[in-house]
């Protein structure tokens, strides 16, 4: 009976469009095969392989956005499964800038730690497909893959460090709460999809606008309830985030770094899409949910991360508060009633491209501090490093002001952009209470800092910077400061995405 009804007849499928994310599974499957059937590469190859594969996705997904123009109309794929507009295209720029950084700290690393090899890097490029194929998917079942693939690959990286017990113990923490996580997600996409009969976003979008708010809205409502946890446990959202410090500095430091930018940008990314396009029309269901989420992201993320004294923990707990400020877009956003409503998406993605350079970039200096082992990452490490190697702690220095939203930095220009958006549609507790979490956050920053200038060194000896995560640090810096006094060069880009 099946082929009674006809030859099946595939999605056409456009594959100059879905190169950034081929180029990447073709890097992954390369260096898996290759490597496996080859003898051991000379130092440094496997770390360009890797490199090459997400500088070529990021130059596609210029190229692409080019194409589009500024008035390029949003289209779908393979049967709109994927979309593909400034949206997704600034999403998948955004994460293999990201994965391309952090491959160039993860050679530095493998190698000091004797581990050179492919499997590290094909994980790190198997998880940027997967966070392509969440900040580009139309449809709740494509982003549950997506979402797969990102995490598996995170869990194995994160346990992958054998010598250190923290890594083993951090990787099997989170492969069981991440496990949880996702089946809420996936029950809340069953739920939605026993509510509105699809699972296809524009289509959920379409169906509940034309629905009276009361059709279903048990249901529906239980269903985006799963699906808003299954995303605030992978962006750490309070009371969410518990994970999150364990992780981070259980995980190697290369590591830590892909997780709080690839990782971040891909779910925020599909957080926002699923909630402004398929859900906008119960927008003054979710809102209110989103705006106890976002206050009480920054103020819990804020004050616990200026208690701790190991940074990698500093810094998981600031970005707790960094989602808490990207979390201020999405409620910006729920306001749809209001003509600036838009701003909260194209703030909150521009937000994402900054966070996601300054993280591997700061992270990138804490690796070369914790050595070999990827011990020391206490507060004390870091003393002295101002004499010991002004260069490396002048650029840490930028980096770290950076994220306290110092002006002429980029930081200044995405927490402006947040704050910009939440008082254009009237949300003015949550602006209020997002610029006081930036000034208790700055006081973390400012304890490192100290600590580099002002503390004496346990040893005069001069830290040397390996190539690959010179450059790494070097072109943060270099971003951090060109959007920090020119923010035309972000902003103009974020604008054209809705």
């Amino acid at each position: 009976m099946i082929f009674a009804a006809g030859a099946f007849v595939g999605p056409s499928i456009d594959w100059y469009k879905m190169s950034p994310a081929l180029v990447l599974v073709a890097g992954a499957l390369g260096l898996i095969l290759v490597g496996a059937l080859t003898p051991q590469w000379r130092k440094g190859a496997y770390g360009f392989v890797a490199a090459a594969s997400a500088g070529a996705a990021a130059v596609l997904a210029g190229m692409l956005w080019a194409n589009l123009g500024e008035n390029g109309a949003p289209s779908t794929l393979i049967g709109d499964a994927l979309s593909f507009d400034h949206f997704s295209l600034f999403a998948t720029f955004t994460i293999a800038v990201a994965t391309l950084l952090a491959i160039l700290v993860t050679n530095d690393y493998l190698e000091r730690e004797d581990e050179d090899g492919p499997e590290v890097y094909a994980l790190i490029l198997a998880s940027s497909v997967g966070g392509v194929m969440m900040a580009q998917a139309n449809d709740l079942i494509v982003l549950f893959l997506g979402l797969e693939i990102l995490s598996l690959s995170f869990y194995l990286l994160v346990a992958s460090n054998r010598n250190r017990a923290q890594s083993g113990e951090a990787g099997l923490k989170y492969f069981i709460l991440g496990g949880f996580a996702s089946a809420f997600f996936l029950y809340g996409v069953a739920l939605v999809f026993g509510s509105t009969g699809s699972t296809n976003l524009t289509t959920i979008g379409t169906t509940l606008a034309g629905q009276h708010p009361g059709n279903h809205s048990a249901l529906l409502l239980a269903g985006v309830a799963m699906l808003l946890v299954g995303f605030a446990f992978k962006v750490s959202l309070v009371p969410f985030h518990a994970w999150t410090p364990d992780v981070y500095q259980g995980a190697p430091t290369p590591i830590t770094a892909l997780m709080g930018s690839v990782g971040k940008v891909a779910a925020f990314a599909a957080l926002l899409r699923v909630f402004t396009v398929a859900l906008p029309s119960r927008a003054d269901d979710w809102g209110p949910v989103v705006l106890v989420l976002a206050i009480a992201t920054l103020l819990v993320g804020s004050v616990l991360a200026v208690i701790q004294t190991d940074v990698k923990r500093m810094l998981a707990y600031s970005s707790i508060s960094h989602a808490g400020f990207i979390l201020v877009g999405l409620e910006a956003a729920s306001h749809i009633s209001n003509a600036d409503s838009s701003l909260g998406v194209s703030s909150a993605m521009a937000y994402l491209f900054v966070y996601g350079v300054l993280v591997v970039g700061t992270l990138a200096v804490v690796s070369l501090i914790a050595g070999k082992g990827d011990n020391a990452t206490t507060l004390g490490a870091f003393n002295g490093l101002g004499k010991t190697n002004p260069v490396l702690a002048l650029g840490m220095t930028v980096l770290l002001l950076a994220q306290a939203g110092v002006p002429t930095t980029s930081g200044f220009v995405a927490k402006f952009g947040i704050i910009r958006a939440s008082v254009s549609v009237e949300s003015y507790v949550l602006a209020v209470v997002a610029m006081l979490a930036a000034v208790i956050a700055a006081f973390l920053y400012l304890r490192i800092m100290v600590s580099m200038w002002l503390s004496e060194p346990a040893s005069t000896e001069r830290r040397e910077v390996p190539t690959a995560s010179d450059i790494a640090i070097a072109a943060t810096v270099a971003v951090t400061l060109v959007v920090g006094f020119v923010p035309s060069a972000l902003l103009d880009l974020a604008a054209l995405i809705r």
